[in-house]
């Protein structure tokens, strides 16, 4: 049984979320990870050493509509975000809720700190979510109609998941269980679950025929991330995390309520699958030492159900959820997303704490005063100099804007910058940045400082902080062959 559409409502709910985020997303600049795909996005392959090819994809067709300007490629990730609000209150509809339900539920995830950064950042982050959700749905109208063709289209959804981000096999691993947990396990048998599971392996094969001719790069890549990631911390506090990031804290009670609608209400038993599939595939994650964000494209499924449970509440417990989601709503788009003027107390406040924002800032002008250190060299020696970057942010701003100002090819030591290789000319005079005196120390005969990196609006970030010198470096102490291979680092 399905609840009453509230199509139109959640249409209008998302149609006001995709205008403020296309009216603020260009308040700042790109961050890091996004100038990285934009660079992959002019280089377009089948894969890459830090993630499958749909998002760079994407990136060339935002960039082909919109340019490089930072609104318009980031439009579909703000409209992905806006989809998983719509496809939450579908799945909260297929649970029987009405229309307040549906909004709740939706609303509910719209203010999850996670949904709010990948709606203005274009990451496979927010296409990742929004698979993951539309998979959850599929799977709801599967219970609901017990019409095993719904299999074909979850099997499409999981390749173009796969195809955006390898975590999409753990949510995938999550439902499978919930389906074999439960007396859903029935459409494991159908035919079409072979059809399915062959147009997702269609879809994704191109993808493991490039990472098998490059040695599967995206192995020594996670396993590298990863081990970085324990070491440094990143990975500790999972589970008390949970109540923080992946959904918001003000929701909390609405996806713990979530969870006893499918374990604990005879209405959702039928629906049981999801609660397995979200205790397995966090169980997953736990164990293999995962960071706290990966989590949450399996909360919508929570929050849907409960949007469902609260509609039996008591009117004041009502009115202190919405309450809550009023108050997320307010300070999430304050906090988690460029409204903030540039230069004003809100600004430097936001900037002061909110990692994202502050590398979203100086990009152009470093740009610039690398160009300057370039066209301070000898105009016959500069004719046969290259610049080398240290981080894939560098790279991509200097390849994005450089051209303009007169700049070779940057050439970077992470991912697909070093996959792709270093000059032809093999520069044997170079303009390095964001890497330490001890690295150009080793590679080069000699180097002189010529620069530091500044932002006009004076905010701290890894460039100003950790990669903010700017060297001239000459006499490469080994062939560039060898130079090449020694300095590979995955970011």
């Amino acid at each position: 049984m399905r609840g009453p559409s509230a199509l139109r409502l959640l249409l209008a709910m998302a149609a006001v979320r995709l205008a403020l985020h296309t009216f603020t997303n260009g308040q700042y600049g790109f961050h890091r990870d996004e100038l990285a795909f934009l660079e992959d996005a002019r280089h377009l392959d089948w894969g890459y050493p830090a993630y499958p090819p749909l998002t760079p994809f994407l990136a060339r067709i935002a960039l082909e509509l919109f340019g490089a300007a930072p609104a318009g490629v980031r439009f579909f990730a703000a409209l992905a975000q806006c989809g998983a609000m719509v496809l939450t209150g579908l799945i909260a509809r297929e649970l029987n809720g009405g229309p307040r339900v549906q909004a709740m539920a939706a609303l509910a995830v719209a203010v999850s700190p996670l949904s709010l950064i990948a709606g203005h950042l274009f990451q496979y982050v927010s296409f990742d979510f929004f698979w993951s959700v539309l998979l959850v749905y599929i799977v709801a109208r599967l219970v609901n109609t017990k019409d095993s063709c719904w299999l074909v289209a979850a099997g499409a959804t999981v390749g173009a998941g796969m195809m955006t981000r390898y975590t999409m096999a753990w949510v995938t691993a999550g439902l499978a269980a919930g389906l074999l947990l439960t007396p859903a396990r029935r459409h494991l048998r159908s035919v079409w679950l072979l059809a399915g599971a062959t147009i997702a392996l269609a879809i994704v094969a191109p993808l493991v025929l490039w990472q098998y001719e490059h040695g599967f790069l995206a192995l020594e890549f996670t396993r590298t991330i990863h081990q970085r990631d324990v070491e440094i911390g990143r990975t500790d506090g999972f589970l008390w995390k949970q109540f923080l990031v992946p959904a918001h804290l003000f929701t909390v009670p609405l996806w713990i309520a979530g969870l006893w609608f499918y374990f604990r209400r005879p209405e959702g038993e039928r629906f049981r699958v999801f609660g397995w599939a979200f205790i397995v595939s966090v169980a997953l994650y736990a164990v293999a030492q995962a960071r706290e964000y990966y989590t949450a494209p399996l909360y919508p499924m929570l929050l849907a159900a409960g949007a469902c449970a609260a509609a039996s509440w008591s009117r004041w417990a009502r009115g202190l959820l919405w309450g809550g989601i009023a108050v997320a709503t307010v300070s999430g788009w304050m906090i988690a997303v460029p409204m903030a003027p540039p230069g004003t107390a809100w600004f430097r406040w936001v900037v002061s704490f909110h990692g994202d924002l502050a590398e979203e800032v100086g990009w152009p002008e470093f740009a610039e005063q690398t160009a300057a250190v370039y066209r301070s060299l000898p105009e016959q020696e500069r004719a046969a100099a290259g610049i080398l970057a240290g981080n894939f942010g560098e790279a991509g701003a200097l390849n994005l804007y450089g051209p303009a100002l007169g700049l070779p090819r940057a050439m970077a030591r992470v991912n697909s910058f070093w996959l792709r290789g270093y000059d032809r000319r093999q520069p044997q005079t170079l303009v390095v940045t964001g890497v330490s005196e001890k690295f150009v120390g080793r590679h080069f005969q000699s180097c002189e400082l010529r620069g530091t990196i500044t932002n006009r609006l004076g905010v701290v970030n890894e460039e100003t902080r950790d990669a903010k010198n700017l060297w001239v470096c000459r006499g490469l102490r080994e062939p560039w062959p060898e130079f090449w291979r020694k300095i590979k680092a995955w970011s």
